[in-house]
């Protein structure tokens, strides 16, 4: 299927000036979408909310302690402004608290190391562990790495790709030339190849780097962490955080005594050399963590009842949960950050909305949507009752693309939106005609799943998938405040107009077959856990 994309931000351009928005000509007269504009444009509160999310709150990881708390804050937060909010239990997850991780170089020279356990993580049992690193090689067969693995016993192994660069892959291409990484530097000795240039360079980069990763993964197990442990290696070293690297990463761990680490980029590939190298590195570690065993899960939702239509539903989706190696700022504090802020706007600038307007902050989006197809299941009757679902989870960026998910009759309905908006918020978006559901994995899937119409808020990159992502550098300082402000901005039009639209929205869709994904397979909404019904 052809996908036609249908970009508004010349037709858009003549309905609004690019004047700031208290001096500008409004495309319609709509005192509602002035005062949002002025409540989020002008007196936003979103960056205050987000500071306390990420720095105070910190990471939400599933299971964990900072997860309660986060859910507990934004209930407290909603209710403070007049939305009936409340945790909802979805299921249970393996609960864990993190607690503190040093790590240092010993020998041949000593340096604190930049590093931190992976989730779930068994810790070092309250005490300090010292010993040996032992670098695993490349295997030419499965024999020889079975030969090997006997080698770990009383050692620190580690286990991860070294990689041959920290330098992002944007300096390559602005400065290298083809042989500026080569003579052996990725372990294979070949000289370089081709005219020198920094296109060159950074294409033949990617891919000795794509090659020297392959070779180095193969002949190893899938289960490789459970065999280090039961073959005695007392800690397992890896190097995950650097996307921009193009790190195979790998969250969560399958060992149950054997403490697994992080180190950054830098610090990984020092301890690694000098293991392979025979320099004789020595790392002591010490590393808290409590498993807490099975603890319940739960989704925020807050609801403010309809005045006309009570029984249909705009609801602001986003997951809450994070990965913890940062305080899970762009995934997905910022998403997160921009639905409390734009039911914020709302309830100052749009108090009584034709129909019920819902917020919810999912759990367990990083573990497979497991809070939003679990409400999904247990809501049937507002999953049929939604005007629409509107859904931001990748970046601070501003939103550039919003797909209309396969449903035949949206974009219609977009356009009418669309042109009631303040160009600076509408001229640079690209709405998809018809779309797709989306595959990528965020929670609008769920409910387009069910046949709701849901719509993904895509946003500019930052660089998020090669920055933050899933990384330890997911930090508060990565937010983008223009950015998130014209989003929430954005999303409360969207909410309002969507709301007090005449009709409902048709949930007639293309017929694109079974969706490729998980959350619409048979058996789906069930819960890994056990779940509540």
């Amino acid at each position: 299927m052809r996908r036609r994309t249908l970009c508004l931000a010349a037709a858009l351009s003549v309905l609004a000036s690019a004047a700031p928005a208290s001096g500008q000509t409004w495309a319609v007269e709509d005192p509602v979408l002035r005062n949002i504009w002025e409540a989020g444009m002008n007196n936003s509160q979103v960056m205050q909310i987000a500071q306390t999310l990420m720095d105070s709150i910190g990471p939400r990881l599933t299971g964990t302690p900072g997860y309660d708390n986060a859910t507990d804050w934004a209930v407290k937060t909603l209710n403070s402004w007049g939305v009936n909010a409340r945790t909802e239990q979805y299921g249970t997850w393996n609960g864990w608290r993190r607690g503190i991780t040093h790590v240092d170089l010993i020998s041949p020279r000593v340096r604190s190391l930049e590093g931190t356990m992976l989730a779930w993580s068994p810790g070092t049992g309250g005490r300090a562990v010292e010993a040996a690193v032992i670098a695993i090689p490349s295997f030419q067969s499965e024999a020889d790495f079975q030969r090997w693995l006997p080698s770990v016993n009383g050692r620190i192994v580690a286990a991860g790709f070294p990689q041959p660069t920290c330098r992002p892959m944007r300096h390559y291409e602005q400065y290298g030339q083809t042989y500026s990484f080569g003579g052996g530097r990725f372990g294979g000795g070949a000289q370089p190849q081709g005219e020198p240039g920094p296109a060159n360079a950074a294409e033949k980069l990617a891919a000795d780097r794509r090659a020297a990763q392959q070779a180095f993964g193969a002949n190893k197990p899938r289960n490789l962490r459970a065999l280090l442990e039961e073959n005695g290696a007392v800690a397992i070293l890896e190097s995950n955080w650097s996307n921009d690297l193009g790190v195979n990463k790998i969250f969560g761990t399958t060992t149950t005594r054997t403490p697994t680490l992080d180190l950054s980029c830098e610090d990984y590939g020092l301890v690694y050399r000098l293991a392979a190298n025979n320099q004789g590195p020595v790392v002591r570690i010490t590393a808290e963590s409590q498993d807490l065993g099975e603890v319940p899960m739960h989704n925020v939702i807050g609801m403010v009842r309809g005045s006309e239509l009570p029984n249909e539903y705009v609801l602001l989706s986003a997951h809450f949960d994070s990965w913890d190696g940062g305080s899970g700022a762009t995934d997905n504090g910022t998403g997160s950050s921009m639905m409390l802020e734009t039911m914020r706007i709302l309830r100052q600038t749009y108090p009584n909305p034709r129909r019920s307007v819902i917020i919810a902050l999912w759990g367990g989006e990083e573990q497979g949507l497991n809070g939003s197809r679990r409400f999904v299941a247990m809501n049937p009757q507002i999953v049929d009752g939604i005007q629409a679902v509107f859904n931001q989870d990748n970046g601070t960026g501003r939103v550039q693309n919003i797909s209309m998910s396969g449903f035949v009759d949206a974009g219609a309905a977009f356009g009418s939106w669309f042109a009631r908006l303040p160009s600076q918020l509408s001229g640079q978006i690209n709405l998809q005609l018809p779309g797709t559901p989306g595959t990528g994995g965020t929670d609008h899937v769920s409910f387009v799943c069910a046949g709701a119409p849901a719509f993904n808020l895509s946003a500019l990159s930052w660089d998020y998938g090669t920055s933050t992502w899933h990384t330890n550098r997911d930090t508060f300082d990565k937010i983008v405040e223009e950015d998130i402000r014209s989003n929430a901005t954005l999303a409360a039009m969207l909410v309002y107009l969507a709301a007090e639209h005449p009709e409902r929205l048709s949930r007639e869709k293309r017929n694109m077959g079974q969706i490729p994904w998980p959350p619409c397979q048979p058996g789906a909404a069930a819960s890994p856990r056990a779940a509540d019904n």
